[in-house]
C-alpha cells in the first residue's frame, strides 16, 4: 500500500470537509505550505479562499467547490 502524500492527504480532507486552514493542515498533516499545495490542487479543481480575521488573528480558510469543468 503506497504511502499517501501530503497533497493527497489535503485533498482528502477538502473534499470530506469542504474547507481547510493552515492550522488544520499543520496540526493533522504536517504539511506547512498549504498556499502552495492549494495552488497546485486549483489546476484541477474549484477552491475558493476566504480571509478570516477572529479576535485580532488574520488567517485564510480556503472552501472547496468541486472538481473544474
Amino acid at each position: 500500500m503506497k504511502a499517501k502524500n501530503k497533497t493527497q492527504m489535503v485533498l482528502e480532507h477538502l473534499k470530506t470537509y469542504k474547507t481547510i486552514t493552515t492550522w488544520e493542515a499543520i496540526t493533522e498533516y504536517k504539511a506547512t505550505r498549504l498556499s502552495a499545495i492549494i495552488f497546485n490542487l486549483r489546476v484541477k479543481f474549484n477552491i475558493m479562499s476566504k480571509n478570516i480575521t477572529e479576535n485580532k488573528t488574520h488567517y485564510t480558510k480556503y472552501i472547496f467547490k468541486g472538481i473544474k469543468k
